[in-house]
């Protein structure tokens, strides 16, 4: 009698020994979801010079989830994504789009915003409280090859920036923040704005240190703004942008 009531238990204890030995479940990988549904002419799955696979490729390796969407942005599309990254758009968000963002970050999401031409996001980036500049700014200390391409070496601490000590931009927009966001980094004091369209630096044209990125905060989450597309596309991922886009991946997805 006493053999058959210890038996259940012995088989309960082996069964809770089995079982503790058993590998833990893989973590399910963290998604990050690019919008392709705004006219982008430079997408994660195209090779081209100009295109962002191997952005993609860089968050992939970080064993992250690259979920492309091409339709509305919505509380649906985004209901599954630590982080979302809104690159390059032509075409504008509709209203209900803007707010499906907005909450999306509110209730504690990630979103990376990259501008190629800025006034597609006007909306969004009011709704941000993120200005812009009326053009492209021109640099005159850092140069690459042109005064529209530069290094960008005045960073603020940022998780974005770890292991890093300048970028490399290409046609970037000076940026303004608003309460609830904070440049974090910026050109040189002489970088200059063409505020007349006549394409050289004449008086009356805005000269200064001008934020390229802009990170701030949402509700329960968290926003950033480049300046520019062009410093995640193939051709101009070199060592820092490479990191710098490893560490945006880190950022988008709280690890």
């Amino acid at each position: 009698m006493k053999l058959k009531r210890i038996l259940p238990y012995v088989h309960l204890i082996s069964a809770m020994i089995l079982a503790g030995s058993l590998p833990l479940a893989a973590e399910a990988a963290p998604t990050v979801v690019f919008d392709q549904g705004h006219g982008q002419r430079f997408t994660i799955s195209d090779p081209g010079e100009l295109q962002l696979s191997k952005l993609a490729d860089t968050l992939r390796a970080s064993k992250i989830t690259i979920a492309p969407v091409a339709t509305p942005l919505s509380d649906d599309t985004l209901k599954d994504a630590a982080g979302l990254v809104i690159s390059g758009a032509f075409k504008p968000l509709q209203p209900e789009e803007v707010e499906a963002v907005a909450r999306f970050v509110q209730n504690g999401g990630r979103l990376a915003i990259m501008l190629h031409i800025a006034p597609p996001l006007d909306s969004l980036l009011t709704r941000l409280d993120v200005d812009y500049s009326n053009s492209v700014l021109h640099e005159r200390k850092n140069i690459i090859d042109k005064d529209l391409n530069f290094r960008v070496t005045d960073l603020s601490a940022s998780p974005l920036f770890s292991g890093i000590n300048s970028f490399s931009a290409y046609g970037v927009w000076a940026l303004r923040p608003g309460a609830s966001s904070s440049a974090i980094a910026r050109t040189s004091p002489e970088a200059w704005v063409d505020l007349k369209g006549e394409n050289i630096l004449s008086e009356g044209d805005a000269v200064g240190a001008f934020a390229v990125v802009v990170m701030g905060d949402l509700g329960k989450g968290d926003f950033v703004v480049f300046g520019d597309d062009a410093i995640f596309q193939n051709r101009f991922l070199d060592d820092n942008n490479r990191k710098l886009a490893i560490n945006l991946g880190t950022w988008l997805t709280r690890r």
